[in-house]
């Protein structure tokens, strides 16, 4: 059983920037692959951002692609996403999803959500 908290999401002007966290319970973090998802009001939930349990793999959305980094921690089993050039059609709740083995973008592969963290990007 694996426990997710996110934090840092927040209210930030376009072009600015944010760094959200992952926080994950549980002893084998460095098995998982863990993943970014996004949801905006109205719409389905979409894949952001992934790494695998090493770190060495990492994939963006092409939305994403130059703008955002993933990175992990596993000494801390603690995922990051840093947020750079936000713009208003970033605005959602951004949730971290974590499954054992590897990573896909799809919702339905991924068994560990936490409760999503609400990014906000003003014009």
């Amino acid at each position: 059983q694996v426990q997710l908290v996110e934090s840092g999401g927040g209210l930030v002007q376009a072009g600015g920037s944010l760094r959200l966290s992952c926080a994950a319970s549980g002893r084998t973090f460095s098995s998982y692959a863990m993943a970014w998802f996004r949801q905006a009001p109205g719409k389905e939930r979409e894949f952001v951002s992934g790494i695998s349990g090493s770190g060495v793999y990492t994939y963006y959305a092409d939305s994403v692609k130059g703008r955002f980094t993933i990175s992990r921690d596993n000494a801390k089993n603690t995922v990051y996403l840093q947020m750079n050039s936000l713009k208003p059609e970033d605005t959602a709740v951004y949730y971290c999803a974590a499954r054992p083995g590897t990573i896909t973008s799809g919702t339905s592969g991924y068994a560990y959500w936490g409760q999503g963290t609400q990014v906000t990007v003003s014009s």
